[in-house]
């Protein structure tokens, strides 16, 4: 699953953490209250125009951010 540049859902994204972290319990959504919207995209468009561009993966940025998280328990 690449995200990259690419819409993905509350869901999609809950089921990436749960991979990287090595969850196995089951996850549950309450679909009867949503709250908020159930996808999220930002409009990189202007900061990439003005010559920036992201040179770390989302799948990338998690499993960092998890091994630092674990490095500091």
């Amino acid at each position: 699953m690449s995200f990259e540049n690419e819409d993905i859902s509350i869901a999609d994204l809950a089921h990436l953490i749960k991979e990287i972290i090595g969850y196995k319990g089951q996850l549950k959504f309450n679909t009867d209250k949503p709250d908020g919207t159930p996808r999220k995209l930002l409009d990189v468009s202007r900061i990439n125009n003005l010559g920036w561009k992201a040179n770390t993966s989302l799948r990338e940025g998690i499993e960092k951010t998890y091994k630092s998280y674990l490095d500091t328990q």
